[in-house]
């Protein structure tokens, strides 16, 4: 376990009344689906979670209701993944008249800085700290610019995310603080399960066939941790125009490369990968989880699952 992580969260725990009671919910917002789940899995049976963009949803394009400005209004944490990701967030907490505290999860992240958006692979990234007060860029059409916000591809990300909640979770409710500590520490020990059985799962593919076409740039950060390398016809938002140029120039570049696959993605149109597999050879290697969680009965109801599913689609695709 990261030992900042592991300081910070006993420090937590050694400042904590001795006793805890009984207490309604803790009532929390979270921006998407993903996020929404680290944050259940910190709070536990202590906290109410409402996830604004729900699964299979897309918060690229996200338009917040009525029913969201109120469930924003009446929460007494936010939580959202920053980095941009959110472009509509500002206006809806605006509109809320919230005015408690917004945690940012990737707060102390090392983001990927990319050189330009488009199809460019997200294997090699520059790091970029994080500095925005609450990460809610607003770009036109949800445009990210150079920041890649999908962190939480990462699984190492992914525990800064778990750490950021705990805190937050502890400084709202300090009587559930060493509840919220043992979940974060159990959680952090999963993940770094899962990120070693990652590990071993890649270990076996060839060099050759680690490239693969995606619908939008959203795993440049599992790339980077586990030797992949990622093309995409859209950008780091699923509002990205593709042109045709683009489109040519991949489909150019899968035949140069021999990319033996592509994924779809739950959140975006399939048809457009369609037309490439069928100008380049290359097979359709099943369904990726990107930016939402499935449904609950689906391959990628929770984190872990989702991260999971990701790899042995990816693994058997590829090791064909």
């Amino acid at each position: 376990m990261n030992r900042r992580i592991f300081l910070g969260l006993t420090t937590a725990i050694a400042i904590l009344p001795l006793s805890a009671f009984a207490q309604d919910k803790l009532p929390v917002v979270a921006s998407f689906s993903i996020l929404g789940d680290m944050v259940a899995e910190v709070g536990g049976d202590r906290v109410a979670v409402t996830t604004l963009v729900g699964p299979d949803g897309d918060a690229h394009v996200y338009s917040p209701t009525p029913a969201d400005a109120q469930n924003v209004a009446a929460a007494q944490v936010v939580f959202v993944n920053g980095l941009g990701f959110e472009g509509w967030l500002d206006r809806l907490i605006e509109a809320s008249e919230y005015a408690g505290p917004v945690i940012v999860a990737t707060d102390g992240v090392k983001a990927l800085e990319m050189a330009k958006e488009g199809h460019d692979d997200h294997a090699e990234g520059e790091a970029h700290a994080e500095g925005e007060a609450h990460g809610h860029d607003d770009h036109a059409g949800h445009d990210h610019g150079a920041i890649d916000p999908h962190a939480w591809q990462s699984i190492d990300n992914a525990k800064i995310y778990v750490s950021n909640i705990a805190q937050a979770l502890i400084a709202a409710d300090p009587a559930g603080g060493e509840a919220y500590s043992a979940n974060a520490i159990a959680y952090l020990a999963e993940l770094s399960g899962l990120d070693a059985e990652i590990q071993a799962a890649m270990i076996g593919l060839p060099e050759n066939r680690r490239s693969v076409v995606t619908s939008h740039d959203a795993f440049g950060y599992y790339a980077a941790a586990y030797g992949m390398t990622f093309h995409a016809p859209e950008g780091l938002s699923t509002e990205s125009e593709v042109s045709a140029a683009d489109v040519a120039s991949l489909i150019t570049q899968m035949k140069d490369e021999a990319i033996p696959a592509v994924f779809m993605e739950n959140i975006t149109d399939g048809r457009l990968l369609e037309q490439i597999t069928s100008e380049t050879g290359a097979k359709i290697g099943g369904t990726l989880f990107s930016d939402a969680l499935s449904g609950p009965d689906g391959p990628a109801s929770t984190y872990v699952n989702m991260m999971r599913h990701n790899t042995t689609t990816l693994t058997t695709a590829l090791g064909e």
